[in-house]
């Protein structure tokens, strides 16, 4: 597993002039420069790539466990998205159940992941298991193109990312015991109380996840907010279609396949206390 894999964005070809349509003539974009184009009115920003509100209107309003990071894309980033968004990319839209199979073009387990950040984690995990498939999804425009710029580039052929509404994905695009996993890590803990209803683990999710979850399949949850921790464990543990694997019913220590992530390792040098839960799917 490449140390590279760590960096914020993979290295990036020589760049060449601008094409028509895609920003100013003649202007070279070095890798790592935010991307600065004055659009005109109703132009999507990445005509090629994700969509601003893949499921628009068409599902209910309701209170969403997270915020949409509007973040500068840098010219890699935007490179990334527009190449590759129509071969990596899943607009989650709800409106067609999704063939994993097809959407991946093999058989291999696949792994749901909610929420990747920046995509770094992900990456080392593709490649240190290339035989699972890894459907990661996120709503952070460059992080999603930082993902499928690694992918890209260390050759990841068993990501993809998809783009939306973890919870419409899980609802109206996959079937019934579709996935062989779930991971969240790191979710925003919303630790004022008032937001606590805003957390994704929650009762009601999790009997959605495990209509998709084959038996056996395992749910790995990591949180650095304690409080949000012993939640998840009371939460987890009263569920009845989930089981804990930590012999003491407690939580877990880190599996080897999580990698300790640079957000992760910051958090530790500030004392912050990292639990790992992993509850495996039961057979009903």
């Amino acid at each position: 597993m490449s140390d590279s894999l760590n960096a914020s964005e993979a290295p990036q070809p020589a760049t060449t002039p601008a094409q028509p349509g895609t920003g100013e003539e003649g202007v070279r974009h070095l890798p790592g420069v935010s991307v600065r184009h004055t659009r005109s009115k109703g132009e999507p920003r990445f005509p090629d790539g994700p969509k601003a509100d893949p499921a628009g209107s068409h599902f209910e309003r309701r209170i969403r466990s997270f915020q949409p990071r509007r973040s500068r894309v840098t010219a890699g980033q935007a490179d990334a998205l527009q190449r590759l968004w129509p071969k990596w990319g899943l607009d989650i839209d709800g409106q067609s159940v999704v063939d994993l199979a097809e959407l991946f073009g093999n058989d291999n387990p696949v792994v749901l992941e909610i929420g990747f950040g920046m995509g770094e984690a992900t990456a080392q995990m593709a490649a240190g298991d290339p035989g699972t498939n890894i459907l990661a999804v996120d709503v952070h425009t460059p992080g999603q193109g930082n993902l499928l710029n690694l992918a890209d580039h260390h050759g990841l052929g068993n990501v993809r990312v998809g783009n939306g509404d973890a919870i419409i994905l899980l609802r109206e695009m996959l079937e019934p015991d579709a996935l062989d996993g779930l991971r969240v890590y790191f979710p925003d803990p919303w630790p004022k109380k008032r937001h606590h209803k805003r957390r994704l683990i929650q009762p009601e999710f999790l009997s959605l996840a495990a209509t998709r979850l084959r038996p056996g399949a395992l749910l790995h949850c990591a949180t650095d907010w304690e409080p949000y921790a012993e939640q998840m464990l009371e939460v987890l543990t009263a569920h009845p279609d989930f089981e804990n694997t930590a012999p003491d019913g407690g939580f877990a220590p880190r599996p080897e396949f999580r990698p300790l992530t640079r957000f992760e390792g910051q958090g530790l040098d500030k004392g912050h206390v990292v639990n790992d839960l992993l509850f495996s799917r039961v057979q009903r």
